[in-house]
């Protein structure tokens, strides 16, 4: 279950992010390593973290035309990384060339919308009213699988849809998860870290209110704990 709690890395240098992750201590596996940290220290630092055994989540969010796509897939499949992040928004050709790319070396996760989009904002973004937050992430989330993507990043709110509506053993990601005594911070569509299992999430992404929390690594075995109740009780 450990490896099911994955802890993002959002933070300014490396040294910063090897603070957490001391904090966090040897449980803690599965690290996020997003645009802020990547841009400030590259890929050696990604490279650092598969030498300590732990697994990476490179979260890009790749959106471009397909042959520089498939040639970040390529660099990114090079540092070991187990998941990485394109816009399912980039179309059907681009994930094509990304799936080609990764030669099953790494999972392709592709992103619906964003958990900081509400109904209204999202009408904004596409020009268009928008009836539905959920009925956009399911066919976003449909292209992007019968593209090539092995999983899909989306708002626990959609996670049951997301994972009725694509192959068995893809997986479900979902960010925006929060204990129930935390603030929203920016994020709109959120869940508990139970409810989200329950939901069919087959790994969450929990920063703040793990890296934040007064004791990271308590914060975290909660985590895991509200994480193996819901699971034991699904089945």
């Amino acid at each position: 279950m450990n490896d099911r709690i994955i802890v993002p890395l959002d933070v300014e240098s490396p040294a910063a992010a090897q603070g957490i992750m001391d904090l966090l201590g040897p449980d803690t596996t599965f690290y996020k390593v997003g645009l802020e940290l990547y841009t400030a220290s590259g890929p050696g630092f990604v490279s650092s973290l598969s030498a300590q055994e732990k697994e990476v989540f490179l979260d890009l969010k790749l959106h471009d035309i397909p042959n520089t796509v498939a040639g970040a897939v390529e660099r990114a499949a090079d540092l070991g990384v187990r998941f990485l992040t394109v816009h399912g928004t980039g179309g059907p050709r681009m994930i094509e060339a990304a799936a080609r790319a990764a030669s099953g070396r790494l999972t392709l996760l592709a992103v619906t919308v964003l958990t900081s989009l509400d109904r209204a904002e999202l009408s904004r973004v596409w020009g268009r009213e928008v009836d539905s937050v959920e009925a956009e992430v399911v066919r976003i989330a449909r292209s992007s699988t019968e593209a090539g993507a092995g999983g899909i990043v989306c708002s626990p709110r959609e996670a049951r849809a997301v994972s009725e509506a694509i192959p068995s053993g893809s997986e479900v990601v979902t960010p925006g998860v929060r204990f129930r005594d935390d603030a929203l911070d920016d994020q709109r569509r959120v869940s508990t870290p139970a409810e989200a299992f329950r939901s069919g999430a087959t790994r969450l992404v929990m920063g703040r209110p793990i890296t934040r929390a007064s004791d990271p690594a308590a914060a975290f075995q909660r985590a895991v704990e509200e994480g193996r109740s819901a699971m034991a009780g699904a089945s």
